[in-house]
């Protein structure tokens, strides 16, 4: 099983980072990969079409890069905003308020912890160990 962590832009990179420690500690296979919706968009649908199981989409301002993935898959897409601008109200909001029939999770702004983290609630629907990792998790969170 596998994650694609996209990112609009480079210059956000602090926030996919905190995405891939957290697929570190589950031990989730993953690949990186800048890609904006506007500047590359080919790239984008290329992206989308290949075999991961779950995307994590970050994007800014118009957050165009969850929508488009979500666009060119079934699979599932999770929307982190970032602070961009607008205190990152823009982003959250183009995420949330996708079409009916294309829908992508979204997280909180510049949370790419939590995007990690509900990937890999995905992933342990089909992955026993995963889940039990999860279950570990939890228990620390709440020590």
């Amino acid at each position: 099983m596998k994650v694609l962590v996209v990112m609009g832009s480079k210059s956000d990179s602090h926030i996919a980072e905190k995405a891939t420690l957290v697929l570190d500690e589950f031990g989730v296979d993953y690949d990186v990969e800048v890609a904006s919706a506007h500047r590359n968009p080919e790239k984008v649908k290329r992206l989308a079409k290949k075999d991961y199981d779950v995307f994590i989409a970050i994007a800014g301002l118009s957050a165009a890069l969850p929508g488009v993935i979500a666009s060119h898959t079934t699979k599932p897409v999770i929307g982190v905003p970032v602070s961009a601008k607008l205190g990152g109200l823009d982003a959250l909001l183009s995420i949330a308020q996708l079409p009916p029939g294309v829908p992508a999770a979204t997280v909180g702004i510049d949370n790419g912890k939590n995007a990690a983290l509900l990937a890999v609630e995905i992933l342990a629907l089909k992955d026993e160990s995963l889940r039990e990792k999860l279950a570990e998790y939890r228990r620390r969170m709440r020590a």
